[in-house]
């Protein structure tokens, strides 16, 4: 299903002509975070926040408040992680959709596109978690790729989740019976291991020798 299907046009974009009197109003009818706005000949101006909103003049119209609108959209063609990423760095719960012609065709839903990305393989299809960290000019996608595969399993998504000048993390979703051979691989490549989400038996054996070995020292 493609992504431009999830397009809502059930609330329509105010004019620039309209009151703030008129977008309090919608604001305190919907739980968006903003409102769309269109001027006289159909043309998307951006969107008002609802902080905004609620600290201007009544009386006024939109147009005297034009400072004020974020000119934030995607396109009906923008990639899902690109619309995510679009709702948080804009702080915004809708997200209007304009076409290639810049023609306003509706908005997006934050909460549709989570439920969305929820049901991709990432989260959906069964397999253990691992986070992995190494030097950022010393790992490659490639690389954590073939430690997977090599192990016998499936790498169903990876992405960037932490980094600084010095280190990179990545978190790995991994279609596997078990992760403890992938995990040792890793650690044999200078890989850091931050978690894993299954049982890493190497660490389970290191807590059981340092335990037998206190409970000789007290004898």
């Amino acid at each position: 299903m493609k992504l431009s299907e999830y397009i809502i046009n059930d609330v329509k974009p105010l004019n620039s002509k309209n009151k703030i009197s008129d977008l309090q109003e919608l604001f305190n009818q919907l739980t968006f975070s903003h409102i769309p706005v269109k001027d006289d000949n159909n043309t998307y101006l951006g969107s008002f926040s609802e902080t905004d909103a609620h600290c201007f003049e009544s009386d006024k119209t939109l147009d005297e408040y034009k400072y004020a609108i974020e000119d934030f959209f995607v396109r009906d063609n923008t990639l899902m992680l690109d619309v995510l990423e679009a709702f948080a760095v804009n702080s915004a719960n809708i997200m209007p959709v304009l076409n290639e012609r810049n023609e306003y065709l509706g908005y997006y839903e934050l909460n549709d596109i989570i439920s969305l990305f929820g049901d991709s393989p990432f989260f959906a299809e069964p397999g253990g978690v691992l986070v992995v960290e190494k030097g950022i000019n010393d790992y490659s996608f490639s690389e954590l790729s073939q430690i997977v595969e090599s192990n016998g399993g499936k790498l169903l998504g990876a992405f960037i989740s932490k980094m600084n000048s010095d280190l990179v993390q990545i978190t790995l979703k991994i279609s596997s019976t078990g992760l403890n051979e992938i995990i040792q691989t890793f650690r044999r490549y200078s890989y850091n291991i931050v978690s894993g989400h299954e049982e890493d038996s190497y660490i389970e054996s290191l807590k059981e020798r340092s335990d037998y070995l206190k409970r000789y020292l007290s004898i």
